[in-house]
Parts: structure tokens; C-alpha cells; sequence
């Protein structure tokens, strides 16, 4: 009876002992078969989605890399800028999110792209051991850039070691035939599996951050993944045009200095469809490599008391209001992927439609590990709509970038210029954010305005 009652004390503690997975996934739009787009393939992380809570309004705090993910590893809003974290790193008032749960007894380890650098390091090369982007946060901040050379030429690698120089000697996209491994996230991934493996076998809970590169540009994706897509039908381009008058619009810089063979998506509807399906296809890509974690994390037996949280860095224009990328403050750049796997979950598989914030996360997490909460953080804990999916919320979310600031509320988007330039848009319209419509509804817009941090 005694060896039970022990048996039962230590098997308790284990499970209470909670771990944290959390992956990140690049210019992930929410462009997956769990979040209503039924031509994508993308059956691990739906499988996630089912056993878990699917968050499909969920909006990050800036349209680009680094000042998002200074918003999830701080839980506070930031900078708009990309060096975000580098910044904060020369002046440290409170603790990342890994830093406070290191502090709390876990072992923190990142793999591959976690903060804006790939590995966590500056310099040259993004490599260098001097210069952390996350200082006191991870004990192993780790990026293997197998034939990428460096985590510089891994961020924007290509088949079989080709990395970025010019951009306009690199294609836009490409689908070369071949393993997982021919591509950037294959030695990433192998160790995300490896430190899996190390973590198992420690006497501490881990928290263990692993990002996923792709979709991120330029597309490229072994040539099984098109194969999704070869015949796929998809849906027309929604509000395809430049919008009118000043807004958040951008030329899509980013993506037009790659080779594309003289081609336009705005104006050549064939290549359009082109860069959608190689997107579709990185998206299946990343979604492998979600599944390789996940089924490595089961047969490891951790799958009980592991939380497990898929987060998209920011959305993806592929066309809507005449852009390709990120940056804009529109919705398509705005709105990602989140998913919580945990058991305290009610009605796992069950959606929310409720506004959340990126922000909200980091006191999530402490709430589900039994953590305090730190007093410095500006979101809000997720766990009464991870118990229930209709709890109430209060249904907005504050985004910016360098040269404006948004709030987004269940029925309208506002967008204030920082020369006090006002958009107003009507989400539920079927203009959407087409039609600005500041003018006749001045009331609202000043004080959807007063509602924005000054």
C-alpha cells in the first residue's frame, strides 16, 4: 500500500510539472483546412485543432517578424520595428517570457526561428555569441544551418544550400524534388527532435520553443507538397485592387524584388494562381514538420503533460488590395493561426470567434502551468475561453507598425495615421476594409481613436 501511495505521489507530481511546446510558424496566414480554407492540406496541425481550442480571430500586435514575436516573448506591446528585441536587449526592465518561466524552474531551450533571428544571435552572420537577442532567456538558443552556412543564409535559403545574395538572382519560388531535408526547416526540425529527446530524460519541465520557417519567402518546398495542388481549384482573390485615397496600402517591396521572371501578380492572373499554390505548398511543408514534433512528443510519452501552442507570427497578403506580403495594418496581415492543445480544454475542437491578442499568451501560460502572473503584462489570460468558447471577451485588438496604430473590434477596424490620417472600416460590410468610411461616422471614429495607446 505505501509503494502505491508513493507511486501515486511522484506520478502526480509529474504530471502537475507541466511542459510547454510552443511552435512558431512564419508568414502563416490562416490558409489551413481548420481555419475554413478547404483546399489546403494541412492535416497535423488540424488534427491539433481538434483536440484543442482553435482561436480564428486572433491578431498579432505588429505585420512583421521581429516586433510580433517581442510581443509573445514579452507580453507587452513594442516597438513596430523588426529590431525590437535587439533593442530591449541593450535595457532589460522585466523578464521575457522564457527568462520568467526559467526563473520558475524550467529548462528553456529555442530551435530555429523563435525571436527575429534565427538562433537568437547578431552580427554579420546572425551568429555571433556576444550579441544574444534574448539575454538570461533560453539555457540553449540553438540553430542548425546544416548547407544554409549561417543562420543569415538559413533565413532565406533555398534547395540544397542556396542562399540569398541578391534577391533578384534568387526565385521568387521553386519545387525541387527531394526529402524534407533539402530545405531550411530539415536540420531545424531534426533538432527540435533531438532536444525532444534530451528534455524527456531531465528531472525539470522544458519549455521548448521550435520555429518553422516556411511559408516565408521565397517559396520553396520539396515537389511532394505541390502535388496537393497540381489540380487544387481556388477561390477567387477577394478585393484584388488598390484601394483608393491613403491607407495602410504598400508596394510589396519584399516581394517584388525577387526574380519573377518579368511577371506581375496584379496584372498576370496565371502567375497569381502560381505563387498561391507554392504558398499552399510551403504551408503542407510546415505542417509535416509540425507533425514530425508531435508524433516524436507522443512517442517520448509526453503527450499528457505537455502544452502545446501553434502560433503564426503575423497573416500574408496573396493579392487582396493589390499586395503580397505582410506590413499593412489590413486584416490579411494582421490575423494568424493560434491553437492551444491542453487538458483543461472544455469541448476540445470547438472553435472561438472571440478577439484575442498575441499579447494574451504569456499570462495564459501562467495561468495553465498554476504560475503567478507578472504585473507588467498588457494581455489578458485566454483560460475562461479555453474552458468555454463562448465566454465573453472584450473583443478588440491593438496592432501597429512604424507609421500608424489599429484597433480592431468585433463589427470595424480603425486605423489612425500617425499625421492623424483616420480609417474606418466596416468588417461586417461586404466592402470590408475597401470603403473608408471615417467621414459619415465621425462619433465612432474618434472614439474608436481614444481607445488607441497615445
Amino acid at each position: 500500500m505505501r509503494i502505491l501511495l508513493v507511486l501515486f505521489i511522484l506520478g502526480s507530481k509529474t504530471f502537475a510539472e507541466k511542459n510547454i511546446l510552443l511552435i512558431c510558424i512564419d508568414d502563416l496566414r490562416p490558409e489551413l483546412k481548420s481555419f475554413g480554407v478547404d483546399y489546403i492540406h494541412s492535416p497535423n496541425i488540424d488534427a491539433l485543432a481538434n483536440r484543442g481550442r482553435a482561436f480564428t480571430r486572433h491578431y498579432v500586435q505588429a505585420p512583421t517578424c521581429g516586433a510580433s514575436r517581442y510581443a509573445l516573448l514579452t507580453g507587452t506591446y513594442g516597438p513596430g520595428g523588426n529590431g525590437a528585441l535587439f533593442a530591449r536587449a541593450n535595457k532589460i526592465k522585466n523578464p521575457s517570457l522564457p527568462a520568467y518561466f526559467r526563473e520558475n524552474g524550467y529548462t528553456t531551450v529555442s530551435v530555429g526561428k523563435v525571436s527575429h533571428h534565427p538562433g537568437g544571435r547578431g552580427g554579420k552572420d546572425w551568429d555571433d555569441d556576444s550579441k544574444p537577442e534574448m539575454p538570461k532567456s533560453w539555457d540553449r538558443h540553438l540553430l542548425p544551418s546544416g548547407k544554409w552556412q549561417h543562420p543569415r543564409g538559413w533565413m532565406h535559403g533555398l534547395a540544397n544550400g542556396e542562399i540569398r545574395k541578391n534577391a533578384k538572382d534568387m526565385d521568387l519560388f521553386q519545387s525541387v524534388v527531394g526529402p524534407d531535408e533539402i530545405y531550411p526547416d530539415g536540420p531545424a526540425i531534426h533538432e527540435t527532435l533531438n532536444q525532444l529527446d534530451l528534455l524527456s530524460k531531465a528531472d525539470k519541465p522544458f519549455f521548448l520553443a521550435t520555429g518553422i520557417l516556411r511559408p516565408h519567402l521565397p517559396f520553396g518546398a520539396p515537389a511532394k507538397y505541390m502535388e496537393h495542388y497540381k489540380d487544387a481549384k481556388l477561390p477567387p482573390i477577394p478585393h484584388p485592387k488598390k484601394p483608393e485615397g491613403q491607407t495602410t496600402w504598400h508596394g510589396s517591396g519584399e516581394f517584388m524584388k525577387y526574380n519573377r521572371w518579368g511577371k506581375n501578380p496584379n496584372t498576370d492572373p496565371a502567375f497569381a494562381l502560381a505563387v498561391r499554390k507554392h504558398y499552399a505548398a510551403c504551408v503542407s511543408y510546415a505542417d509535416a514538420q509540425v507533425g514530425k514534433i508531435i508524433n516524436r512528443l507522443n512517442e517520448l510519452g509526453l503527450r499528457k503533460n505537455t502544452l502545446i501552442i501553434v502560433w503564426g507570427d503575423h497573416g500574408w497578403h496573396l493579392g487582396e488590395h493589390a499586395i503580397w506580403g505582410k506590413h499593412s495594418l489590413f486584416e490579411e496581415s494582421l490575423r494568424s493561426p493560434l491553437i492551444i492543445v491542453d487538458p483543461v480544454i472544455q469541448k476540445p475542437g470547438e472553435i472561438t470567434n472571440s478577439i484575442v491578442e498575441t499579447i494574451d499568451l504569456f499570462p495564459t501560460l501562467c495561468d495553465l502551468v498554476d504560475l503567478k502572473k507578472p504585473d507588467f503584462l498588457d494581455g489578458s489570460s485566454l483560460l475562461p475561453l479555453l474552458k468555454n468558447p463562448k465566454a465573453a471577451s472584450d473583443n478588440t485588438a491593438i496592432s501597429y507598425n512604424g507609421k500608424a496604430n489599429t484597433i480592431r473590434t468585433a463589427t470595424h477596424r480603425l486605423i489612425k495615421h500617425s499625421k492623424g490620417h483616420i480609417e474606418l472600416y466596416d468588417n461586417t460590410s461586404p466592402a470590408g476594409e475597401t470603403k473608408n468610411i471615417a467621414k459619415e461616422n465621425p462619433d465612432l471614429a474618434t472614439e474608436l481613436a481614444e481607445r488607441l495607446p497615445k
